[in-house]
C-alpha cells in the first residue's frame, strides 16, 4: 500500500469516496475509473481496463465471471466495500497485478493458484496445447512423455496432461519457490501420479530422459525491455523475464541441448514472444515453423527433432 494510507485524513477521505458506492455496478465503474487515473498497464490476462475491473470485482466478491451480469444490481456489505476499496487501490496505485491480489489466472478454462513466486501465466503455447498441436502432430495419442521445460506455476504442464491424458508428463524450473506452487496447482487438478516435478537448470536434471514432445515458455526479455517494463512486471520474478541482451540466453541452451532428450519424431515447441527476427538471425540454419493461434503469430517455434539432430 503506498505511504498516503498511514495518513489518518487520507484514510477519511478515502471512506467519502466510496461511501456512496453501494452495487456491484458501482464499483466496477469507480474501479475503471480508479485504473485509468493512475495510468494502468493491462498485460496480464485482460486486454482493458473494463475486463481488469471486472476481473478485481468479481474474484473479489466470488462471483461467476460468465454470469456476472445477474449481480450487477446487487448491493454490498460494509466489509465487501472495504476489501474492495483495497485492493482497488493496491492495483491502481501500487500496480501489483489483479491476479495476485486474487491469487488466480486463467488460461482458458483452465483457474490457477499463483502469487509473487511465479510470473502470471499467460502463454500462447496454451491455445496450442488445447487443439494438441494439429496438424503438426499427426497422431497425438502416440506422445507418451511430455516435458514442459520452465514450468513456473505448472499451468502448461497441467494443460499437456489433459491434451495427452496418455502420457507422463514432467514439469520442469530452476526455482524452488516455482516449483511449490506448481505444486499447489498439479494437486488442485489431482494430477499428482501424471505430472512430476523437477528442479532443473534447463535440462540438467534430466539425465538421459527423453520426450516425444517438449514446450518451453522460457525467459526471453531483452535487456532493453526489461529497463522499460511497466510496473506491474516488476513485482512478478525477474528469473522468469530477464534472458540477457538479446533475450535468447535460455532459448540458446534449450536449442542446443534438446536433442539428446527428443524421441526420433518428437517435436520442440518454444515461445519467444517478439523475438521472432531475433531468433532466425541468430540460428538461420533451422527450418522454424511459425504457430499462429487466434490472438497472435510468429511468437512461438516449432521444430522436429530431425531438424535439430543435423546442426
Amino acid at each position: 500500500m503506498h505511504e498516503a494510507e498511514d495518513d489518518p485524513m487520507f484514510e477519511a477521505h478515502e471512506h467519502d469516496e466510496t461511501e456512496a458506492l453501494i452495487t456491484v455496478r458501482d464499483w466496477v465503474r469507480y474501479a475503471v475509473t480508479r485504473l485509468e487515473s493512475e495510468e494502468a498497464f493491462y498485460g496480464h490476462g485482460c486486454e482493458d481496463v473494463l475486463d481488469e475491473a471486472v476481473w478485481l470485482v468479481s474474484g473479489a466478491l466470488k462471483l461467476p465471471r460468465e454470469r456476472f451480469e445477474w449481480f450487477l444490481d446487487a448491493s454490498l456489505t460494509e466489509s465487501e466495500r472495504q476489501r474492495l476499496a483495497e485492493l482497488v487501490e493496491r492495483r491502481a496505485v501500487d500496480k501489483v497485478p489483479t491476479a495476485y491480489l486474487l491469487n488466480e489466472a486463467w488460461l482458458g478454462p483452465f483457474r490457477f493458484y499463483v502469487d509473487e513466486r511465479v510470473i502470471v501465466p499467460r502463454s500462447f503455447l496454451a491455445e496450442l496445447l488445447e487443439e494438441r498441436f494439429s496438424p503438426w502432430l499427426e497422431q497425438p495419442e502416440r506422445i507418451q512423455r511430455v516435458l514442459d521445460l520452465c514450468t513456473g506455476s505448472g499451468c502448461l504442464a497441467i494443460m499437456a496432461a489433459y491434451a495427452f491424458p496418455q502420457a507422463e508428463i514432467v514439469a520442469a524450473d530452476l526455482s524452488d519457490e516455482a516449483l511449490e506452487v506448481a505444486r499447489i496447482n498439479v494437486e488442485a487438478y489431482d494430477l499428482q501420479d501424471r505430472v512430476r516435478l523437477l528442479r532443473s537448470d534447463v535440462f540438467s536434471a534430466l539425465g538421459g530422459e527423453t520426450f516425444d514432445l517438449i514446450v518451453s515458455n522460457p525467459p526471453y526479455v531483452t535487456a532493453q525491455v526489461m529497463a522499460e517494463l511497466p510496473q506491474e512486471y516488476r513485482h512478478e520474478p525477474a528469473l522468469a523475464l530477464a534472458a540477457g541482451e538479446d533475450g535468447l540466453d535460455v532459448v540458446r541452451r534449450i536449442l542446443s541441448e534438446a536433442k539428446r532428450h527428443l524421441t526420433p519424431q518428437g517435436w520442440l515447441a518454444v515461445e519467444v514472444g517478439h523475438n521472432r527476427a531475433l531468433v532466425e538471425a541468430a540460428f538461420p540454419e533451422l527450418p522454424f515453423t511459425w504457430l499462429a493461434t487466434e490472438t497472435a503469430e510468429d511468437k512461438v517455434f516449432l521444430l522436429p527433432a530431425s531438424a535439430l539432430w543435423k546442426r
